[in-house]
């Protein structure tokens, strides 16, 4: 069967804990980790097929399109989704929608690994106060940023590397089993119902009053720009 190598495996996985301890930039990570579209590059870039990774990526990045994360909690975890679809997509020749509805369960999976993260943060908060009691800037450094990535990527490495090297080429196979059968037609409905739902959500944003300028301007603007064949304003 098609499988992802140890290597393989094991960037995705080391990309997957920059991007969640947000080692990566600090608060600029937050956008890496809201989105699946880097996490699809890179899957495509290690696994030598950019071009279908995207496809799949865009797919994925519909449902998510109306998701927001109020005190920087999300309901699912887009990296962490995308980060394991887009492998079992490509391993199992499977269309975007079915992509989809294999990355809502892992997202939601993530969002819990999320949380089990600030759970480990609590117990190194007391070295942050021991710094603080002790005036130590260079322990409070280790403290604030060292010791939680550190922890981080402990977290999400051995689980993703796990679920990459032995779960995706497993849940690509039974898929493929199931090809032509009801199941994966039903797949194919429900994620494209999650795509309309996170489609739908974005349009309401969009017709908000307060909004609605942008709404014009990028219109007029893409009508101007037609000749540069520019399709997207954002």
């Amino acid at each position: 069967m098609d499988t992802l190598s140890v290597t393989q495996s094991l960037l995705i996985a080391l990309w997957v804990a920059a991007v969640m301890s947000r080692w990566l930039g600090g608060g600029a990570t937050l956008t890496l980790r809201f989105s699946p579209l880097m996490t699809g590059l890179v899957v495509g870039l290690v696994m030598g097929n950019v071009a279908q990774a995207m496809i799949v990526t865009a797919a994925l990045q519909m449902i998510y399109m109306g998701v927001f994360s109020p005190g920087g909690s999300m309901p699912a975890e887009p990296s962490i989704a995308a980060a394991i679809a887009v492998p079992v997509a490509l391993l199992g020749n499977l269309q975007p929608e079915a992509a989809i509805a294999v990355a809502v369960p892992v997202g939601l999976l993530g969002s819990y690994l999320y949380q089990f993260r600030f759970f480990i943060n609590t117990f190194l908060g007391k070295y942050t106060d021991k710094a603080v009691e002790d005036l130590n800037a260079k322990a409070m450094t280790r403290s604030i940023i060292l010791y939680p990535t550190l922890a981080s990527f402990i977290l999400f490495v051995p689980l993703v590397f796990i679920a990459l090297y032995l779960g995706a080429p497993l849940i690509a196979d039974v898929i493929n089993a199931l090809e032509g059968t009801v199941v994966i037609h039903i797949l194919e409905v429900v994620g494209g119902g999650l795509a309309a739902i996170g489609i739908a959500t974005t349009v309401y944003v969009i017709g908000r009053k307060d909004y609605m300028v942008f709404f014009f301007l990028a219109y007029f603007m893409s009508v101007v720009f037609s000749s540069l064949e520019i399709t997207m304003v954002t």
